[in-house]
C-alpha cells in the first residue's frame, strides 16, 4: 500500500509538474527570490550581479549576500519581480551553466 504522500505525488510531484509545463505554481507577475550558491569570492558575487543584470535590465533586484557559518560559500539572494516563467527558467539555466555556481534554489 502506498503511503499518503506517495499517493499525492509529495514534493517530487509538485516539481515534476512545474517543469513539466503542466501547471504554474506561480501567478506571473510575482516576487520572486532566487538563491545562488557560489564559493565565497568577489568574482562569484560579480558573476552573479552580472548574469541576473543581463536577463532583468532595469527591474529593481535587491541582493542580499551571507557567508557559510565557515566562511567559504556564498548564498546570494536576488529578490526581483518575475514577469514570466520563461523569464525566470533563462535565468536558472545562465545560472546553473557557469562554472563558480554551486547551486540554485
Amino acid at each position: 500500500m502506498r503511503s499518503r504522500r506517495e499517493r499525492q505525488g509529495g514534493i517530487k510531484g509538485i516539481i515534476t509538474l512545474a517543469m513539466s509545463g503542466q501547471g504554474d505554481l506561480l501567478a506571473y507577475p510575482c516576487t520572486f527570490p532566487l538563491k545562488v550558491v557560489g564559493l565565497n569570492t568577489e568574482a562569484f558575487e560579480q558573476a552573479v550581479r552580472e548574469m541576473v543584470r543581463k536577463h532583468l535590465g532595469d527591474i529593481l533586484v535587491e541582493y542580499e549576500a551571507r557567508k557559510s557559518s565557515g566562511g567559504k560559500y556564498l548564498s546570494i539572494t536576488a529578490t526581483f519581480a518575475a514577469e514570466s516563467r520563461e523569464q525566470v527558467e533563462a535565468i536558472y539555466r545562465e545560472l546553473n551553466g557557469h562554472d563558480l555556481v554551486v547551486m540554485t534554489l
